[in-house]
């Protein structure tokens, strides 16, 4: 297929664009760019693309692709809160119009990244799988369930959408996250010699590793019509179900010589579910996700190691609101996020 890849310079774009072309596709990038230069390492062989803003998509972009992958979103809670009204626009209404656009060009299938998020502070000892209530606490989570609605909407004959809720990423990219929660404790741990948990560590986290989502996508792209048409998906594996003093114990493991400390200063956050992947491995005969959490706390400690990660930079260059406040302070972007002419 010809692959239209959105968010292809970012954390998840930059892991899942060579498997695409290892499986065979054609891919096309598109990407604001707001996060091009978040590297650590050397710099990664970025498929054909183009630097557009995604409010900016014209059908010209989707003109001769055969699906889309969306990825490209602000990207976290922290920023969500900080401007939510830049993450509805951004994330709920351009990546409609993208899906309109998409459709009206004949574009066949949509693979959209939604989260695990959506089910926010589900509760309770069950395992929530995709029926479940969606109760999303933060606008970052509440404009994917706006666009899953919105895109069940556009669904019809010759329009597949397919929502793809990733459990929370962790794992080594090229183009490093540090504020997710894996990658920043390990971080920390490295650079302070402390696992520093700032909740009480008791909420449950579902997490899956960076590359698994990208094989995840890839199946999801060829799957047949009918295993995957206007369905949610929750991405992950049970076993990556975890409370936050669990991973922090798994980063100690990873990281000799530090030590965990559960400060508890944030208190009980809200947002704390065990999710339920038995879907997508029904429907993908075969698939299942191959990291673990203590796997991909050795593979970031090494990484970390090799690439000499640096305090600076992982206070500021691989942090997404650092970045964005930085790029505004010099007069990169204005105050939509949109890079001065």
């Amino acid at each position: 297929m010809r692959v239209l890849l959105t968010g292809h310079q970012g954390y998840l774009g930059t892991v899942m664009a060579p498997v695409l072309a290892a499986a065979g596709h054609e891919v096309v990038g598109l990407d604001a760019g707001l996060f091009a230069d978040c590297v650590l390492g050397p710099a990664p062989a970025d498929p054909p693309g183009e630097r557009v803003d995604l409010r900016d998509i014209t059908a010209a972009h989707v003109a001769g692709v055969d699906a889309v992958i969306h990825l490209a979103a602000l990207s976290n809670d922290p920023l969500g809160s900080l401007a939510p009204d830049l993450t509805y626009d951004i994330n709920h209404h351009a990546s409609v119009r993208l899906a309109r656009l998409a459709r009206d060009a004949g574009v066949r299938r949509f693979l959209y990244a939604s989260t695990c998020s959506v089910y926010g502070a589900a509760g309770g000892d069950d395992l929530v799988a995709e029926d479940a209530p969606l109760r999303p606490v933060t606008p970052y989570a509440e404009s994917k369930v706006r666009v899953e609605d919105d895109l069940h909407a556009l669904a019809d004959d010759d329009f597949t959408p397919v929502y793809m809720r990733n459990a929370t990423a962790f794992g080594h990219s090229p183009r490093l996250r540090a504020d997710i929660v894996l990658n920043n404790l390990v971080g920390h741990a490295l650079l302070s010699g402390e696992v520093l948990v700032l909740s009480d560590g008791t909420p449950w986290r579902p997490l899956v590793h960076a590359a698994d989502i990208a094989r995840a996508f890839t199946a999801a792209l060829t799957a047949p019509r009918e295993a995957v048409h206007d369905r949610a998906f929750n991405i992950g594996s049970e076993i990556n179900n975890v409370t936050v003093a669990e991973i922090a114990a798994q980063v100690a493991e990873a990281v000799p010589g530090s030590k965990v400390n559960i400060t508890g200063e944030n208190g009980a956050d809200p947002r704390s579910y065990r999710v339920d992947f038995s879907r997508f491995r029904t429907a993908i005969p075969g698939f299942d996700c191959e990291w673990t959490v203590k796997d991909g706390a050795l593979e970031l400690a090494g990484a970390y190691r090799k690439h000499k990660l640096t305090r600076e930079d992982f206070e500021a260059r691989f942090t997404r609101l650092a970045v964005l406040r930085a790029a505004s302070d010099a007069g990169a972007v204005d105050d939509t996020l949109r890079w001065r002419r």
